[in-house]
């Protein structure tokens, strides 16, 4: 299992010491940085501004929204970020959620996972320099409509690899399915080695339907948030206010993936009562309802002992690169310690 350092999307500016803390992470041999996407910072850029400071590390997006482009300026800054970093990008896509997607995109949700199939063919074919024509039930390449004046075109930038990986963000099976089916790598969203039978049921599915079946290449970085500290309830209280929020709030009300996953963990009753408290402006109490034993399903928290001792589950699990996340130096050196 490899270590990545997750940095995320920006809250109100710039975090502090970003550019030393992925030097710190690449000393330690770190082999890649992700960033990430909301309705605030975007993906690209500061994956381009940090990516210039490193040598070796891959670069990943985890995730850039499909509603934020079109497949072909997606594929565009794919494949610029490879061309300056030498061949390292990784893509990192995902579908969002409808508050997201119709909210702050103003574009439509219904059938995501039809328009992520879409979406793929095309970043496909752009990076293969075909000329791009498409005709789906979602994406026209060129528009049908307009002036007429539109024709098919290839990109006038010459790739510097015959592809660029490309990673589905998954959380339900259908989708987690697909990404086996039809990308390089799956990116799970709190993720449990504890909990991982119907996602390797899922995973198995869609390689089923993949011409020769699960590459040996195919890989699944996964986010998880680490707190070091010597009591274990101060580590998790670190991290309760983020998964108070993505199951009490990044979603309506029966339309919540997050609330999903940990209530297929056997969460149901705390996260009814998270997202209670959550929707009703409750959020003190919607960050102390979350359990501990929730925390631990999906973060490592506590001494460093227990965090070694916990660490081979994950090391065990379908994880291939673990993407350390709330991290400080000294985080990160205990990590490169405990994993190498």
């Amino acid at each position: 299992m490899r270590l990545g350092l997750a940095l995320g999307y920006w809250g109100s500016g710039v975090p502090d010491g970003l550019p030393e803390l992925v030097a710190e992470a690449e000393d330690l041999g770190y082999e890649s940085i992700w960033t990430a996407e909301a309705y605030g910072s975007d993906a690209f850029t500061p994956l381009a501004w940090l990516g210039s400071r490193t040598r070796s590390m891959r670069l990943g997006t985890s995730i850039v929204q499909l509603s934020a482009r079109t497949p072909a300026a997606t594929a565009m800054a794919a494949m610029t970020m490879d061309h300056l970093s030498g061949g390292r990008m990784v893509l990192g896509i995902g579908a969002s959620g409808p508050q997201v997607v119709e909210g702050w995109y103003g574009q439509p949700y219904p059938r995501p996972l039809a328009r992520t199939r879409e979406y793929v063919e095309i970043l496909r074919r752009t990076f293969a320099r075909e000329v791009v024509t498409f005709s789906g039930d979602h994406y026209q390449v060129p528009h049908p409509g307009g002036t007429g004046l539109g024709k098919p075109l290839r990109s006038t930038l010459h790739p510097v690899r015959p592809t660029i990986p490309i990673l589905l963000a998954a959380e339900g099976p259908k989708n987690v399915a697909m990404a086996a089916e039809i990308a390089d790598g799956w990116i799970p969203l709190f993720y449990s080695p504890y909990d991982d039978a119907h996602y390797r049921a899922s995973l198995a599915e869609g390689f089923g339907r993949r011409e020769g079946g699960r590459p040996d290449d195919f890989e699944v970085p996964c986010m998880v948030t680490v707190e070091l500290d010597d009591d274990v309830e101060a580590a998790a209280d670190r991290v309760r206010p983020h998964l108070a929020l993505y199951i009490g709030g990044m979603g309506a009300r029966g339309v919540n993936f997050h609330y999903e996953v940990f209530a297929r963990m056997g969460f149901e009753e705390e996260c009814a009562r998270i997202q209670d408290h959550y929707l009703a402006g409750r959020k003190d109490e919607a960050v102390r309802a979350v359990p501990l034993s929730l925390v631990e399903k999906v973060a490592l928290v506590g001494p460093r002992a227990k965090v070694a001792d916990e660490l081979a589950a994950w090391d065990d699990s379908l994880v291939t690169t673990l993407l350390v996340s709330g991290s400080s130096p000294e985080t990160l050196r205990t990590m490169a310690e405990l994993v190498g």
